[in-house]
């Protein structure tokens, strides 16, 4: 099984993707002229912007919600696996795939926004929506959806629930048995609440979760300050091959930092388009701008935290292409959270490890239940079309026996099975958002001249001649997008014609 597994990532994690997903987001980056820069101030305004209403969720929880499926364990376990295998310098080109990325979050979330639809009540979009109504591809998007399903509902979870399991048993010796079994009960109970229930489950635990991990890795980091800077200069020296103990492996680096960056960002990998499509905004470009900024807080602020801790404590090893140790900083420990937990425990004893756990375990819990809530949106795309109602119940089934089987099986198959599923829908949708960038960069070009007019920008899709937008035609007449503009300024409702 694990050749198998090997082999198939051997094809999907060609040097194609690898500067594809760099490539594009600096092509995206120059075509935006670096939105994910200009536009910082506005991401942090747009983010705390709590509008909702009864069919969809504020901007803040949709981030919420998109951070769950990128704050998981890529952030603990995934980057000790990059440095295990690409070197201290696999970091700086996690953090560009982050930075270039942005701009690839952009143009994805922005592009669900655009095309996504009222389903039983509740606003639906992602990738499989765009290409159909964009493109006019329908079996493009239905292999897109059938793809993400078997991702997010089957090989993606076990990665999860694996990385939960580890740090439990290390830390408090609980059996992988013990931790399946509880793993499914609480997942059942969230998964079989509906959306509303996973939104308010994210909005709630994600900063919680987050900002204790990074003030955590802060502390640790404040107390060997003196490190830092030879550190920094590590990974930079690493990242192009002029460290004389780690350049042998400079394309293990950048292979290992984009492929773990994009497993942890999920930048163009078309998994935040879903959560973004739920929002309730005005214009499709300020959940663009919102799921922009959630790749900065992800790799930037968490992944580094993470590296930073692993390469100050000096726990972490590397090894070369022929698999010998080119480096070795911790003994009969195996890449992944023990790692970060064994860091944490040399600077608080008793309580590293512990801490390490519990935060594992929400930062991973999170991420399975936004994979249900990504695999549960493609499957509404297809009960659009063939109606089958039972699709959605057999997806619960099929994510909790996900959950529980990778819980029990080694770590090195669940991340590659893991890594086939991110590989799959990166290629089918960066290709799907090269293709598709003219509406993207229209919206960002309407809402910047909007904001330069002084209003709070309103979408009008006939304007900038994009078809298909049923949603906002619809609900985008004359006397709404007036209406809109009174309430965003504090005025009463112009009265309708």
């Amino acid at each position: 099984m694990n050749q198998w597994v090997d082999a198939v990532n051997g094809i999907i994690w060609s040097p194609a993707l690898i500067y594809l997903c760099l490539g594009v987001g600096l092509y995206f980056s120059l075509r935006t002229r670096f939105a994910q820069v200009r536009h910082f101030r506005e991401m942090i305004r747009l983010m705390f912007d709590g509008k909702s209403d009864e069919h969809g969720v504020s901007s803040f929880q949709a981030l919420a919600m998109t951070l769950a499926g990128r704050v998981g364990t890529g952030n603990i376990a995934g980057v000790a696996t990059a440095i295990t295998f690409g070197g201290p310098g696999a970091i700086f080109w996690m953090w560009m795939v982050a930075f270039l990325g942005a701009s690839s979050a952009f143009v994805e979330s922005t592009l669900g926004q655009v095309y996504k639809e009222k389903l039983e009540g509740q606003y639906r979009g992602g990738p499989a929506f765009y290409i159909e109504k964009g493109l006019g591809m329908k079996w493009y998007a239905w292999v897109f959806a059938i793809a993400t399903i078997f991702a997010t509902g089957v090989l993606l979870p076990g990665v999860q629930a694996n990385s939960i399991a580890s740090g439990l048993e290390n830390a408090f010796g609980v059996a992988p048995a013990v931790t399946a079994a509880v793993l499914a009960i609480l997942l059942g109970f969230i998964i079989f609440g509906g959306v509303k229930r996973i939104a308010s489950f994210a909005e709630i635990v994600v900063p919680f979760m987050a900002l204790g991990y990074i003030i955590v890795a802060c502390v640790i980091i404040a107390l060997n300050i003196h490190q830092l800077p030879s550190v920094l200069g590590l990974i930079f020296k690493s990242a192009f091959g002029m460290d004389a103990g780690f350049g042998a492996i400079l394309g293990l680096a950048i292979q290992w930092g984009v492929k773990r960056g994009v497993y942890s960002n999920e930048a163009g990998q078309g998994t935040g388009p879903h959560a973004s499509s739920a929002a309730a905004v005005s214009h499709p470009a300020k959940q663009g701008l919102v799921q922009a900024f959630s790749v900065y807080v992800d790799t930037l602020f968490v992944c580094s935290a993470t590296a930073f801790m692993l390469l100050i404590t000096g726990q972490y090893n590397v090894q070369g292409a022929d698999g010998k140790a080119l480096y070795t900083g911790i003994a009969g420990v195996a890449a992944g959270p023990g790692y970060t937990q064994t860091a944490m425990e040399t600077i608080m004893p008793g309580f590293g490890s512990i801490f390490v756990a519990v935060a594992l375990f929400f930062f991973a819990f999170t991420t399975i239940v936004a994979y249900y809530y990504i695999a549960e949106t493609n499957i509404a795309y297809i009960n659009r079309k063939v109606n089958r109602q039972w699709l959605t119940f057999v997806l619960k089934l099929a994510l909790m026996a996900s959950v529980v089987y990778g819980t029990v099986k080694t770590a090195e198959l669940a991340w590659g099975l893991g890594d086939i599923g991110v590989g799959l829908m990166a290629w089918l949708n960066i290709v799907a958002i090269l293709m598709l960038q003219k509406p993207a960069l229209a919206c960002l070009r309407d809402y910047e001249a909007q904001q330069a007019q002084g209003v709070d920008p309103v979408f009008h899709p006939e304007k900038l001649g994009i078809r298909n937008a049923d949603y906002w035609a619809g609900h985008r007449s004359e006397d709404n997008l007036a209406a809109e503009r009174a309430e965003a300024a504090g005025r009463p409702a112009p009265q309708q014609r």
